[in-house]
């Protein structure tokens, strides 16, 4: 489990064929301080949960199946990504409980400075409409957001978040820009919620 406060910009510096899948090397900041990780811990990877299979002083290497660079982006190139460690018990939760499974992939339609701070809309897919709601949690490449306007349209689902800079310069968010793609998940409580509704429509047999 994640808490979408990232630890650290890393980068992924190179990749090795695995199968249908891919082995990918990322060399987090100097302040990461890898000397904490052993092989078989959880690291998110732009909000995607992947376990540690090799590791050394600069770098470490990850597994990354057919299923999860379908289902994710961002992965299966060289480019700068977000990193968090999993929580451990007694950890503060300053963001939100994330579990690091992506639910799918958005589009940035908007990226731009307001004042201060910075306007992020992302268009999610359709399916995730029914999660996504004014003032709740989302995490997007892994990073814990307060949504704070939603538009449904029949290409799917805008969010608008409100970015201070703090969360831009400590995150790939400083580098986003119109159209990249993102990955997203939705509240954990969110995906509860709609299933404990979707079972009282089955009808029961005595």
């Amino acid at each position: 489990m994640f808490t979408g406060i990232v630890q650290g910009v890393g980068r992924i510096r190179d990749n090795e064929k695995l199968g249908d899948g891919l082995r990918i090397i990322v060399e987090p900041p100097a302040d990461f301080d890898l000397a904490s990780v052993n092989i078989g811990d959880s690291i998110a990877i732009n909000g995607a949960c992947m376990t540690v299979v090799e590791i050394d002083e600069k770098r470490f290497k990850v597994d990354v199946s057919a299923e999860s660079l379908d289902k994710t982006t961002g992965l299966d190139g060289w480019g700068y990504v977000n990193l968090e460690k999993a929580i451990r018990l007694g950890d503060r939760l300053d963001g939100h409980i994330v579990s690091g499974h992506i639910d799918g992939v958005g589009e940035i339609d908007t990226y731009e400075q307001k004042a201060e701070s910075w306007l992020l809309v992302v268009r999610c897919p359709p399916k995730l409409a029914k999660f996504l709601a004014y003032k709740g949690s989302v995490a997007i490449n892994g990073v814990s957001l307060t949504v704070n306007a939603v538009e449904d349209t029949p290409a799917g689902t805008r969010i608008s978040i409100n970015l201070i800079p703090h969360t831009v310069e400590s995150t790939t968010f400083k580098y986003s820009k119109k159209r990249d793609l993102v990955n997203v998940e939705v509240d954990t409580v969110a995906r509860y919620i709609e299933r404990m509704f979707s079972l009282t429509q089955i009808p029961t047999h005595k």
